[in-house]
């Protein structure tokens, strides 16, 4: 019987210089040296998740440019191995890294670029593809090779060579291509992603994985990530296992988000939440968001035109929730909203969506009646509380003080983090907690310090959202299973 390896992806803050061998529970673990890179202003500043609506593939729900992502490892391409740094990714399914035929992006000449002609694994395919990236998609086509992670082979990989990366952004990137471990309906070109291949091939005795991200930003060792199985020293208690809920991605539900002990109300009858290592992020609802930086004083894009829907219209608005008028009525019946409302696009919280997203039966309304919409939602929540009318108009024209900036980030003032609030995830009605060390980002620039929240908007409409997305800021806190074979997904306390 062939020998069957768990293997364990290390996130390292320097390459190893030899593979270390340990057993757990009669299982070999096989370490890899990785990276995990600290960010900078920069960087950070221009990360992006955003909102992507196509009208061929309507769950594909957001977009993202990984220039927050920190971990990353090595794999090799062909034989012998073409070495890459790529971030282990489970919000995408596939392989891909710049190939030697990109010479027209500045980019491509500041990472490794695979050679197919030194390669004697090679098999062309050829055929064009286009992955999805930050604003749209970048362009490549199939090629297929034998992939090494560690150790480990993996026998006639499909992956996507890219021949153009578009944007300076790509400059700003630690690493080279991205490794996807999401499922194979949402692989470009149904391509059978790594993952799969593992289990085909037989390279994994469970069909799990499981991701630890290490807590001490102090230690050389930032995490790993073990494939077919799970490292008990890196947990506490019990996992709490709940079902995927979508066929395309690593996707759960998630019930109310507390700020404190004071729910936030929009998840309390569940939202969709993708769980997601390849941003550091969290991304949430603007509604959410936005009472999320008001309760930790986030700084954030000053918004005069919902003050001002506050000031001229929030007695009206009270009035109409105060006698029962249906809540999506309200902005219409004021005049903000139009009647024919077929879908709200936000225009100041800045989104995106693919170059196809749009079709002329879309109905994009103004600002105002996004604004209008919060508005409403807002002091629905407020009267649950049952706090008096003066007090939640005060509290809302403070929220619209708070709402998130166009790019996304916020600063919060680095001496507040004792003070601000723990906010809590409900997941299969157990909390979540998140301290306010492990939301928010330090980054260090030269001899100052400049703290971000971790929290950023994405809106993305029904039937896909609400929805959330839990990046490493979420998974730091909490050791991941992803359990392939059982769709579901588990968490469980880092030790």
């Amino acid at each position: 019987m062939a020998f069957k390896f768990l293997l364990v992806v290390t996130c390292a803050c320097a390459w190893l210089g030899s593979l270390a061998v340990v057993t757990t529970s009669d299982k070999e673990l096989l370490r890899v040296g990785l990276k995990k890179r600290s960010l900078d202003v920069n960087s950070f500043s221009s990360a992006r998740i955003r909102e992507a609506v196509h009208h061929l593939k309507p769950d594909a729900v957001y977009l993202k440019n990984y220039l927050d992502a920190q971990y990353f490892g090595e794999i090799g391409i062909g034989s012998p191995p073409q070495t890459f740094r790529v971030v282990f990714d489970t919000g995408s399914s596939n392989l891909w890294v710049p190939s030697s035929k990109c010479i027209l992006s500045i980019a491509c000449y500041f990472h490794s670029k695979y050679r197919s002609k030194l390669s004697n694994t090679y098999t062309k395919i050829g055929t064009s593809c286009r992955i999805p990236y930050g604003r749209g998609h970048i362009p490549g086509f199939f090629s297929q090779d034998n992939l090494r992670v560690g150790e480990l082979i993996v026998k006639d990989q499909q992956f996507a060579e890219i021949t153009k990366e578009g944007p300076l952004a790509f400059l700003a990137h630690h690493f080279d291509g991205i490794l996807g471990l999401g499922f194979l309906n949402n692989s470009v070109g149904q391509v059978t992603p790594v993952w799969y291949n593992m289990i085909e091939q037989g390279h994994v005795t469970q069909k799990i994985f499981s991701l630890w991200l290490n807590p001490d930003p102090m230690s050389k060792i930032g995490g790993e990530i073990v494939f077919g199985g799970i490292d008990w020293k890196h947990f506490k208690g019990d996992h709490t296992y709940v079902p995927l809920t979508h066929k395309d991605y690593w996707q759960i539900d998630v019930g109310d988000i507390l700020l404190a002990n004071n729910p936030t109300g929009l998840c309390a009858g569940g939202c969709a939440a993708i769980i997601d290592s390849g941003t550091s992020l969290i991304a949430g609802p603007t509604k959410i968001v936005t009472q999320i930086n008001h309760a930790i004083g986030a700084e954030g894009y000053v918004s005069y035109e919902c003050k001002n829907i506050v000031h001229n219209y929030g007695d009206s608005i009270w009035e109409y929730i105060i006698s029962g008028l249906k809540p999506e009525i309200i902005c219409v019946d004021i005049g903000l909203c139009s009647r024919n409302r077929t879908y709200i696009k936000n225009d100041v919280i800045e989104t995106a969506a693919h170059n196809e997203s749009w079709g002329e039966s879309r109905t994009k309304e103004s600002p105002l009646c996004t604004f209008c919409d919060m508005i409403v939602f807002w002091i629905q929540v407020q009267l649950k509380q049952k706090n008096t009318k003066e007090k939640i108009l005060k509290y809302v024209d403070e929220l619209c003080e708070k709402l998130p900036n166009p790019v996304g980030q916020t600063f919060i003032d680095c001496n507040r983090i004792d003070t601000m609030p723990q906010i809590t995830f409900t997941i299969g009605n157990k909390s979540f907690p998140l301290s306010p060390k492990q939301y928010m980002l330090r980054i260090e620039e030269g001899c100052s310090t400049v703290c971000y929240g971790g929290f950023v908007p994405l809106d993305v409409p029904p039937p896909q959202g609400p929805l959330w997305v839990l990046g490493d800021l979420f998974l730091g806190a909490y050791h991941t299973v992803f359990d392939h074979g059982n769709l579901r997904i588990g968490f469980a306390e880092v030790a």
